[in-house]
Order: C-alpha cells, then structure tokens, then sequence
C-alpha cells in the first residue's frame, strides 16, 4: 500500500484546525510547546531521581505526574506533527485504538496521581506526626502502582467497547487524534446509552477525585490559619498554590469535555480544550512546579554545577 492509498478500516484525522489559515504557524507553536514540554518534565523527573534530598513521597509523586505528562503528549503530539507536515492524514484502527487506550490510561492515571498529591499534603501538614508511617516510600510506591493499573484497567474497558461500534459513511475523524468523545460521533448506531455510562464514569474519576482534592484542601488551609509561624505559613502554601493551579488547569477543561454529552461540543471547542489540557498543561506544569521550590531549584544548581565542572 503506497500513496495515499488507505485500508477501509483506517481512519482519517482532519487535523489541527485544518481551515485556519496560519496552520503551519499553529502546528508549529504546537510542536514547540511539545518539545518544551518533553524537555521540562523529562529535567524534572531526572533532578528528582538524581538528588537522595529529593526522594521523598511529595517528589516520587511529582516525578510520576511529569512521567505521565511526557507520556501523554508523546502520544499525541509526534503524529499529528507527521500527519500535518507530511500530508498523510490516516490513522489505522489499531493505531486509533492504541492511541485512544494510552490517552485515556495517562489521563485516568494523572487524575487519581493528583488526588494522592493532595492526600500527601494534607497528612504532612495536619499530621507531621504520622507523616513518616502513613506515607512511607513503600506505601507511596504502592499507591503510584495503584493508580497506574486503575488508570490501565478503566481505559481497557473504555478503548475496546466503542471501537466496537459500526461506523457508516465518513471515517473522518474533526480531531488531531483519536479520542472517545469523537469517535462515537461517527458511530450510525445511537450511543446514548453508552454516552451516559462516560459521564457516569467521568463522575467517578473526575468529580469525586475533585471533591476529595478539595476537603483535602479545605483542611490544610484550616490547619494553616492556625499556624504560628509566618514561614512555615508561607511555605505551605507555595506548595499547595503549585499542586491548586495544576489541579484547576486538568479538572476544568475533562471535567467539560467528558461530563457533557458530545453532541453539544463544536469540534472547534473540542480541539482548543484539548491543545490546553493536553500540551499546554504539561508544558506549564515543571515551571509551575519549579520557580517556587527551593529544594527543586537547589537541585538544578547542583546538576549546573556538576555539568559544567566534569
């Protein structure tokens, strides 16, 4: 098969807003803010495993969120990139389903990974005492495995269930990759039933895990007001207004997009919730994370410093 020749199985991904008139530019700042963002959190997880200071649950949490994030934009990013610039536009079943299952995995397993770092948190800070027991690095390793294999098992169910639905006429998928929501537009069969079983879920994965953020939250800032001291206030929440921006820039964005049904969303609004959720956001995240942590920015130093004198 050559050309631009496709199996009939094969999907076609119309692309990044293909009738904006600057699409070069757009896919270009996308494929920049990718690269910014491979390199940023992959600098984050290798200052965090290379530095024993920084081996601490909070950091083997922060390292898992930067894992998922390189992860998650790696499998979207490098083929709408090749699509665009290379002119081929399909996508083959497999390959839509595998991407769908990894997207999904990433995401579910960044939800629940969140949700712990704010668990972490809240035991730091209102039980210092129990904090060396209740979050042991054996516990925190367990849960982190947890959440991978919630986040794999969920995604199995919702990779293989509408990748079984018929499809009639146009494959063309108004996406930049292959995602659930737009794949059941394409279906002739009515999805309704199956639509209302992904909000239900969403509930499960993304309001609960939300509500739970922020009684989380809710209590630290409690056990803060109540401080005496003004640094160790002010240090508390530096760390939580980091772990706070990142939360409000995951959960709002799925939280719309996943919710409601699809047929209220424009493949327009689809798109731009999925550039600033999906790349956007693990772009920001190291820096967010970083430029207000002393220990994060002590540990940049010293790989600087080793860099420059080996």
């Amino acid at each position: 098969m050559s050309g631009n020749e496709s199996s009939v199985t094969d999907f076609i991904l119309v692309g990044l807003y293909p009738k904006f008139r600057h699409s070069t530019i757009l896919n270009s700042m996308v494929v920049f803010a990718y690269a910014l963002a491979f390199l940023g959190n992959t600098l984050l997880i290798v200052l965090i495993w290379g530095d024993s200071r920084l081996h601490t649950p909070m950091y083997i949490l922060l390292s898992q969120l930067s894992l998922i994030d390189l992860t998650l934009t790696s499998t979207i990013v490098p083929k709408m990139a090749f699509n665009f610039f290379t002119g081929e536009r399909t996508i083959s079943w497999i390959g839509c389903g595998t991407q769908s299952f990894f997207f999904l995995m990433l995401g579910m397993s960044e939800c629940l990974i969140l949700t712990l770092m704010a668990y972490d948190r809240y035991v730091a800070v209102c039980n210092p005492l129990r904090y060396p027991i209740i979050m042991n690095a054996r516990i925190c390793l367990q849960m982190v495995a947890g959440c991978w294999a919630g986040g794999s098992a969920s995604s199995l169910v919702h990779t293989v269930y509408p990748m079984h639905f018929p499809i009639c006429g146009s494959r063309e998928i108004h996406h930049f990759f292959c995602e659930v929501p737009v794949l059941l537009k394409l279906s002739c069969e009515d999805t309704s039933v199956y639509q209302l079983v992904v909000v239900v879920t969403s509930i499960v994965l993304l309001v609960v895990p939300f509500s739970l953020i922020t009684a989380s939250y809710t209590l630290i800032f409690l056990t803060v007001f109540r401080m005496n001291s003004v640094k160790g206030r002010r240090k508390v929440l530096a760390t939580c207004s980091s772990h706070l921006t990142v939360v409000s820039l995951f959960f709002g964005p799925n939280i719309f997009i996943y919710m409601t049904f699809t047929s209220s969303h424009s493949p327009e609004q689809d798109q731009a919730l999925s550039v600033f959720s999906n790349i956007l956001t693990p772009m920001l995240n190291p820096l967010i994370y970083s430029l207000r942590n002393k220990e994060v920015i002590a540990a940049l130093r010293k790989l600087a410093w080793r860099c420059v004198f080996l």
